[in-house]
């Protein structure tokens, strides 16, 4: 089986060595195994995804010396298609209206063990029939888990978590509940849900991608098998933080790619600096 990977940047801000050493790590591993590396623009926000911000990361890219096969892939273009295949899951899914205020408001007390706030379900019971505009479609996990075996294994070969993983109903519903995969009104489809369709139909054989996201591979592993789609090797690799160790955002100019190669940097100095 061929080795395709893919960096797939969200075009909101400047790339900083965090992306760099993502990029670079990715692009290599494919060469190294004479395959394919692809490059995706995770572009689904339209109020923060800019169109210069995408010309300078592939600016960015060009100059660390990297090259992609084929052409730039863009999510904002398929968002139509998104939303027809999420179709045939309407079984599984409800509407709901609860602001982030409304959930926090609903959860009696902080919920230990969990990357972010688990919904409380208030919504559950609607059906897709009281939908109404700007409401979140989510989808009903439990019920989704009842068609589903009852574990669902995936390949991490990351320094962190290598191994056979996996997705335990018990575990998934304590800590990703039912998730919004889209939002009507707003052509905004959830990451995961994109990225889980995209890496399927890009024939995308490992996802290679920061150890925050280690968090994310069980929904889309979920997703993956209600679709009937194949779900790849994941490689979540480590972060580049800053000297006080917090892991690097877009807000992090100073780290920004664009101020080492103004202040005379080379590609070579940015393989230095990610440990590559």
């Amino acid at each position: 089986m061929a080795f395709v990977t893919r960096f797939a940047p969200s075009p909101t801000g400047p790339l900083h060595l965090g992306h760099a050493y993502s990029a670079l790590l990715a692009h290599d591993m494919a060469r190294t195994a004479a395959g394919r590396f692809l490059l995706r623009m995770e572009d689904t926000d339209p109020d923060r995804c800019l169109p210069a911000y995408e010309t300078g990361i592939v600016a960015d890219l060009i100059w660390l010396g990297l090259t992609w096969d084929g052409p730039v892939y863009r999510q904002s273009t398929r968002i139509a298609s998104y939303n027809a295949r999420l179709e045939s899951l309407q079984a599984l899914l409800y509407p709901c209206s609860c602001t982030r205020s409304d959930i926090r408001s609903a959860l009696a007390a902080p919920q230990e063990g969990v990357a972010h706030p688990v919904y409380p379900g208030t919504c559950r019971g609607r059906s897709m029939d009281s939908r109404k505009p700007g409401d979140a479609l989510r989808l009903n996990l439990e019920a989704a888990l009842a068609g589903l075996p009852a574990d669902l294994p995936f390949t991490e070969t990351g320094p962190a978590h290598s191994g056979t993983h996996r997705v335990d109903g018990a575990t998934a519903m304590a800590a990703i509940g039912d998730v919004v995969l889209s939002r009507k009104g707003e052509d905004i489809v959830a990451y995961f849900l994109a990225s889980a369709f995209d890496d399927a139909d890009q024939g995308v054989t490992h996802v290679i991608r920061g150890e925050d996201l280690f968090e994310f591979t069980p929904i889309q592993v979920i997703l993956q098998h209600l679709f009937g789609l194949p779900t790849p090797v994941y490689h979540h690799h480590g972060l580049i933080r800053d000297p006080q160790g917090k892991r690097l955002a877009k807000r992090d100019d100073a780290r920004a790619l664009s101020t080492f190669r103004a202040d005379g940097a080379t590609p070579a100095d940015i393989r230095a600096l990610v440990g590559l």
